[in-house]
């Protein structure tokens, strides 16, 4: 395991789990389905060498406590806000996401203009972008089956390493880029009780995500800071998307896609990210 400190924060009817490691200006951390903090371990040792990094698990999921409801993302903004800016007591930061961890992340932007600096987001989409495609048009499956109340539980129960197996083996190009220590990990923690729904509610929450987001982008206008937007190009990733739909959404973008790279960009093309995401933080200019 890579060299990060544990802690515990209770807030918001929660109780969060999250890593820190490194010193500097601070980075927040954003995860998605099926993951955990864990999945930024390829990246935090090179980050925390110049930063200040904060990784949470958020809520229902990795060793965060699961809660019956709360799933919406603006509410999940709201967790991260809390433990952030009230709990830590950081001024202005600079936002990493990955998968859920972008809807989240955009919340978190949009309503906090001023403190979240730069944005990087990688193999996501923005809910309520206008395109209407965040499913891609049936072709992420499991979102449709994941919204159907009570069924994936039943059936994924006592079948975790199964399932999500299913999605670590196809959603990426780069075969083993998440290794069997790696699966071990997440599933250490998907494997606990009401794990299963609580991952299923992020995407139950979807319909409420896409509302508050167009009232969100009526009201606050695109963001206006610095984003970096990168997907990747095979597999299941999801390419030149995650740029167009943060395009739609904010003032000043850059990015575009890592080829022979799918879903699982930071653990499939850690190196290749890091050239990104590196010079993005680093530059005064607002392309790179």
């Amino acid at each position: 395991m890579i060299d990060v400190t544990h802690h515990e924060f209770e807030t918001n009817d929660t109780r969060l789990h999250y890593v820190t490691a490194g010193s500097g200006f601070p980075i927040v951390l954003l995860h998605g389905w099926p993951q955990s903090w864990y999945c930024w371990h390829k990246l935090i040792p090179t980050l925390a060498k110049k930063y200040s990094i904060i990784a949470p698990d958020l809520r229902g999921l990795g060793d965060s406590s699961r809660p019956a409801s709360g799933y919406e993302k603006s509410n999940i903004a709201e967790d991260i806000r809390l433990l952030v800016q009230e709990h830590l007591g950081i001024d202005q930061y600079y936002l990493i996401a990955h998968d859920w961890g972008g809807p989240v992340a955009f919340v978190l932007a949009s309503k906090n203009a001023k403190r979240v600096k730069k944005l990087v987001m990688l193999d996501t989409a923005v809910p309520g972008d206008g395109s209407g495609t965040f499913s891609q048009n049936g072709r992420r499956w499991h979102h449709a089956f994941h919204q159907t109340k009570g069924l994936p539980e039943a059936l994924v129960t006592g079948r975790e390493e199964i399932y999500l197996g299913w999605f670590y083996d196809n959603y990426g190009y780069q075969k083993n880029a998440i290794t069997q220590e790696d699966r071990l990990e997440y599933l250490r923690t998907y494997k606990k009780p009401d794990t299963l729904r609580s991952g299923f509610a992020y995407y139950r929450a979807l319909d409420e995500d896409v509302r508050y987001n167009e009232e969100l982008l009526r009201l606050n206008g695109k963001l206006i800071m610095p984003v970096l937007a990168l997907g990747g190009g095979s597999a299941f990733g999801r390419g030149i998307e995650t740029f167009e739909s943060l395009q739609r959404v904010s003032e000043n973008v850059s990015g575009g896609v890592i080829q022979d790279c799918g879903h699982w960009i930071q653990e499939e093309k850690p190196q290749e990210v890091l050239k990104y995401v590196m010079p993005f933080l680093e530059s005064e200019s607002t392309k790179i």
